[in-house]
C-alpha cells in the first residue's frame, strides 16, 4: 500500500459504526446489507478508490464486494 493514500475519508464513513463481520461476511453470506450501508455512505467513492489502489481482496469496499472489483479493475485496464 502506498503511503500517499488519502485515507481521511474513514473518520465519516458510516462501517465504522457497523463492525467488520457486517463487510466481511461469511463466505457465501448476503452482502445486500453492506453495500445498501455503502450507498449511504459520503466516503463511498473514496473507499473504492482506496480498496482498488490497495488492492484489497476480501470484503465490501465502496459498496462493491470482491468479485465486483475485479470485474471494475479489468474493465478499467
Amino acid at each position: 500500500m502506498s503511503p500517499a493514500l488519502d485515507l481521511s475519508w474513514q473518520e465519516n464513513a458510516l462501517c465504522a459504526q457497523a463492525g467488520p463481520e457486517f463487510f466481511f461476511p461469511a463466505p457465501g453470506s448476503s452482502t445486500r446489507e453492506a453495500k445498501q450501508l455503502c450507498g449511504a455512505c459520503e466516503g463511498r467513492v473514496a473507499c473504492l478508490e482506496y480498496a482498488l489502489a490497495a488492492d484489497e481482496r476480501f470484503g465490501v469496499w465502496g459498496g462493491l464486494s470482491e468479485k465486483e472489483r475485479i470485474r471494475l479493475k479489468r474493465l478499467r485496464g
